[in-house]
């Protein structure tokens, strides 16, 4: 059967295809939540996706959809709150709720009747929640080739209502003619992903050519060296030497020679050969690459229509405009973009455009803009959602964060409109003041932000009172393939992703000043910090050297970086390699990739990067500090390392802590603390529970099981209020539980001073030992 183009879809197979993929998240979090009932991970990953389901059901106007899925939603959000524990009977619940979903979206619809009925059912067993409900038979399961497609909006053709043959192991592709003239396939997305890496490994095999031939050529010198040398010695036999070593030096130049002209014929076979396997490994490096890429439109076709439909059902009028809808992207990225997108235009409708009367009324269109643009800029994908709406009221967001207290009213006058903005993307935060079918969750911006940093990207928002708010995602081209900046580092290679680097130079010696006990350099009318790369990466103490130094910077504002190296070695493209899972996380790296000799060089993470340098700034105005300030009482300030996701929660403890005179450091989530602390020295810990990588629990059990770390005290300050949360994270070994809902400045320094005293103290607290 020829799969239609996906233009052809119906709104309802696009719900249908959604389904697939959040109804098997939704059922793998609820069979885990069965095992246990509170872990706070699963929750979250429930409730998003029944939030994700209700949101697309109401799109589309598939109301029984629409109560199901929130009736499930506030089932879990009540278990994340407290007020109930999903014990058998309402997992039992929700799974049948994940099947009626799939009942409610077949073609042709149920009976009315009987589907009522059915509901009904539901929604009194969800809200009774039966200790011992009868055993249900399992719930069916999409086909096999549906759940290796990671793309649901990609896929060329909806998926089959009735139940489908097993998958075969290496699923064929199927074909379609397209408008055009041209032909769709479609190939599962781990054959595609194996095929990207045969193309990259045949490119690298051939690529190995290049130096094999740079060996015979330099074997080429050799030879005509020693023809030269053996006529020179025949020249300067004495006349009346053995006729016998005469006829002995001929012999060998005339083999010589034979040698010569065979091997100057292999290598020009060699150099031939390299040049065809080096062009034909690029030209099937390049198409199957260009095999992975998307355009743009392929997954936001059901966009205008969704709108369309949002909008009026808010009582709004609101277009969309696509821009860039051929510009290409990786099927992965095109994949996750799908429910941050959806999020944002809702966001956009919902929060920023203004109703009809109140648009008359500011002199605007009744119909609002959204844009929705994508485009290539500087080696990265740029996502673009930008409405032109009201924007952001900055005064009421900054009164709701004093409301919440998340911060302090002094503090919250001096935050920048841009750390005022870093609040909406907190987990939970909304600036609706009720909780509807539509929005009040506060999951929408998070979960934006979640996707954005899961594929080595970023996300910004700005506004503009009156005129509007803009979405703007900075994404990889793709997840395969970057492009890098290759350096030499204390002798070793390492790729520096090029997207994340602003400038490349190089510094004269007398271009770098001494400010404070740092080097800096003047850039474009600001200062950089300048560090040697080396030392950062653990390379030795690091140097900056004599001469003109050659230099990277990475960062933006105040936060960039110069970062000395060795020397570059020019730009490429490299396969991206993942490490092994078993190593976890390595410090400042990311990922590995082959070199066209064959030899592994380390992909640096940039962000981990700027944060260790952050770090060794710190360390060295410490060590300035305790130089200048060494005496008989050896008086140090106390070291404390707060460990949190949250950009802006991190920085607020940061300065707070710092203004009563401790030494304060910064770990972004549970990973990056766990390494902080068995490389550094700490007298306090503070530390989130809900982040990225590792939870803060896991860290402080880790803390508590290491007999060199077990004494350090540890504080966790998290948004989780209930009884249960506390004594969890008292049990782990937490010395002290503020929640972040009761946060403000005298509660966190008075807990502060309560463990380990003021800020200054005589001798230091024991390094941990390697």
């Amino acid at each position: 059967m020829s799969p239609p183009d996906l233009s052809q879809f119906s709104m309802l197979d696009l719900f249908r295809a959604e389904l697939d993929t959040q109804s098997l998240e939704l059922t793998a979090s609820l069979l885990a939540l069965e095992r246990n009932p509170t872990a706070a991970e699963h929750l979250e990953a429930a409730m998003r996706a029944a939030h994700s389901l209700k949101g697309a059901a109401r799109i589309i106007e598939l109301m029984p959809a629409v109560r199901v899925a929130h009736a499930m939603e506030e089932c879990l959000v009540a278990a994340q709150a407290g007020r109930l524990v999903l014990r058998h009977g309402r997992i039992d619940a929700l799974l049948k709720g994940v099947d009626l979903l799939g009942l409610i979206a077949t073609e042709p619809p149920p009976e009315p009747s009987a589907l009522e009925a059915r509901i009904a059912s539901f929604l009194l067993a969800i809200e009774q929640g039966p200790a011992d409900a009868e055993p249900q038979p399992p719930a069916p399961q999409p086909p096999a080739e549906a759940a290796a497609e990671t793309a649901p909006l990609i896929s060329l053709e909806p998926p089959p209502a009735g139940p489908a043959p097993p998958a075969d192991p290496a699923p064929a592709a199927s074909e379609a003619p397209v408008p055009g003239g041209d032909r769709m396939i479609r190939i599962g997305a781990q054959s595609m992903t194996r095929l990207l890496g045969l193309a990259g490994e045949s490119l690298i095999e051939a690529r190995r050519l290049g130096p094999f031939a740079d060996s015979l050529t330099r074997l080429k010198r050799h030879h005509g060296d020693i023809a030269r040398a053996l006529d020179a010695a025949r020249a300067a036999l004495a006349p009346d030497a053995a006729p016998g070593a005469g006829h002995a030096l001929a012999a060998a130049a005339a083999a010589l020679e034979q040698v010569r002209i065979e091997l100057a014929q292999r290598l020009e076979e060699v150099e031939a050969l390299d040049r065809r396997g080096t062009d034909l490994a690029n030209r099937l490096y390049a198409e199957t690459l260009e095999s992975r890429m998307r355009p743009f439109e392929d997954g936001v076709r059901g966009y205008a229509r969704m709108v369309r439909d949002f909008s009026r059902a808010l009582g709004k009028k609101a277009r969309l405009e696509i821009v860039g809808g051929a510009t290409g992207i990786d099927r992965d990225i095109l994949d996750q973009l799908d429910a941050p997108l959806g999020h944002l235009l809702r966001n956009a409708i919902d929060h920023g455009l203004e109703a009809p009367e109140e648009r008359r009324a500011a002199g605007k269109p009744e119909e609002g803009v959204i844009l929705l643009e994508a485009s290539h800029r500087a080696g990265q994908l740029q996502i673009v959602v930008a409405d032109d709406g009201r924007g952001v009221d900055l005064d009421r967001l900054r009164r709701i964060v004093l409301e919440r207290h998340l911060t302090a009213q002094d503090t919250a006058a001096r935050l920048s409109e841009a750390e005022l903005l870093e609040f909406l993307f907190l987990p939970g935060f909304s600036m609706k003041g009720s909780v509807s079918d539509v929005s009040g969750r506060g999951v929408g911006l998070d979960a934006v932000q979640a996707m954005a940093r899961q594929v080595r990207g970023h996300v910004a928002i700005s506004t503009q009172a009156g005129l509007g708010t803009r979405f703007q995602l900075d994404l990889p081209l793709t997840l395969s393939v970057i492009r890098t900046l290759l350096v030499e580092i204390a002798g070793e290679a390492y790729a520096l992703p090029l997207a994340g680097l602003f400038r490349t130079l190089r510094l004269a010696p007398q271009a770098i000043e001494q400010l404070q006990g740092r080097a800096h350099f003047a850039l474009e009318g600001q200062r950089v910090a300048l560090v040697a790369a080396g030392e950062v990466l653990g390379q030795g103490t690091g140097s900056l050297g004599e001469g003109e130094i050659a230099v990277a910077v990475a960062g933006e504002g105040t936060g960039a970086y110069g970062f000395a190296v060795d020397r570059f070695l020019g730009e490429r493209e490299l396969v991206v390699r993942p490490l092994d899972t078993r190593l976890g996380k390595i410090r400042n790296i990311s990922a590995a990739a082959l070199m066209e000799d064959g030899s592994p060089v380390l992909i640096v993470d940039i962000e981990d990067l700027l944060r260790s340098a952050d770090k060794l700034a710190m360390a060295d105005a410490l060590r300035a500090e305790t130089a200048r300030a060494q005496g008989p009482a050896e008086e140090r300030r106390k070291r404390i390392l707060v460990v949190d996701d949250s950009l802006t929660v991190r920085e607020l403890e940061r300065k707070l802590l710092d203004q009563n005179g401790y030494e304060v450091d910064v770990a972004v989530d549970g990973m990056d603390g766990w390494n902080a602390i068995r490389s550094g020295a700490y007298d306090l810990v503070i530390t989130d529970v809900d982040m990225p990588r590792m939870d803060g629990i896991e860290m402080v059990t880790l803390m508590k099981r290491d007999p060199r770390l077990r004494n350090v005290p540890v504080m966790i300050v998290s948004y989780k209020d209930r009884e249960e949360d506390r004594r969890r994270g008292l049990d782990a070994g937490a010395d002290y539980y503020l929640t972040k809902g009761s946060f403000h400045d005298a509660a966190l320094t008075e807990a502060v001073t309560d463990l380990i005293g003021p800020s200054t103290a005589v001798s230091p607290p024991a390094r941990p030992e390697h």
